[in-house]
């Protein structure tokens, strides 16, 4: 086992005992892209099924858009040398956007859609939970979205009840940095499963990219920003913000 793996199961099962994501008894329906997040998930939480003191299941799922050159082959293939089950929801995406005129901002109904189908799998196959690949810079970048755009003090729940609430969704990555991430999926050589077709118009024109980008830019001038602001996120001093429901205006 490398070092960067053992950093980031470390770091993993820090996040998982701190938000108690995983009981006893639990079956996990892990959401598969392809992409190099999603399979160090995989194999984060092989590894803590084998050396955890509680028993759980794990299956994978794999959202097809059927965007051209998109395969979950190569995903199926890995699940099945980890002797998990692996699942695959085919929806054309590209249609559907088309029929709604919605091509120009993909996100928010792709996103919808995949959540939803994910949803109705993971009923179907028995699971209570789903566990979604977001480590901490899209922890850090989704804080900063909210903020800057007036959606709130919020970002990404490392253990929240699922829009329906008999679901939970989980991210055991959230404590772990893309840069480890990136350097232990190096070592995996599994090859690309396909990029979303909508790619080039979202790192242009999207907000995750853009704040993405901003994120680095301040890691600059601040070489501990992720940690740092994971340590912000974990101590919520709420009387000292403007939301009228914490702040104390009653004079001594």
């Amino acid at each position: 086992m490398s070092d960067t793996f053992k950093k980031i199961c470390r770091l993993a099962g820090n996040a998982i005992k701190d938000h108690n994501m995983i009981r006893e008894g639990d079956h996990i329906l892990v959401a598969l892209s392809g992409g190099k997040d999603s399979n160090v998930l995989l194999k984060v939480l092989h590894h803590l099924q084998c050396a955890a003191p509680v028993s759980f299941t794990l299956s994978g799922a794999t959202f097809d858009p059927m965007f051209e050159g998109f395969s979950a082959d190569t995903t199926g293939n890995f699940c099945k040398s980890l002797g998990i089950d692996h699942h695959m929801i085919r929806f054309d995406i590209a249609s559907l956007l088309e029929e709604k005129n919605l091509a120009e901002k993909p996100c928010m109904l792709c996103s919808r859609m995949r959540r939803g189908n994910l949803y109705s799998l993971a009923r179907k196959i028995g699971a209570n939970k789903l566990s979604l690949g977001q480590h901490l810079d899209d922890i850090c970048i989704s804080f900063l979205m909210s903020l800057c755009r007036g959606n709130g003090l919020s970002t990404m729940g490392p253990n929240v009840p699922a829009q329906s609430g008999d679901l939970r969704v989980i991210r055991p990555l959230c404590y772990v940095p893309e840069s480890l991430i990136a350097e232990y999926a190096a070592t995996l050589e599994l090859p690309p499963a396909g990029e979303c077709k909508y790619k080039e118009l979202l790192q242009q024109e999207g907000d995750r990219p853009y704040f993405a980008r901003l994120l680095e830019s301040m890691a600059e001038r601040i070489p501990d920003l992720r940690s740092n602001m994971l340590r912000s996120l974990s101590n919520v001093q709420a009387p000292f913000l403007l939301d009228k429901k914490y702040t104390d205006t009653e004079e001594k």
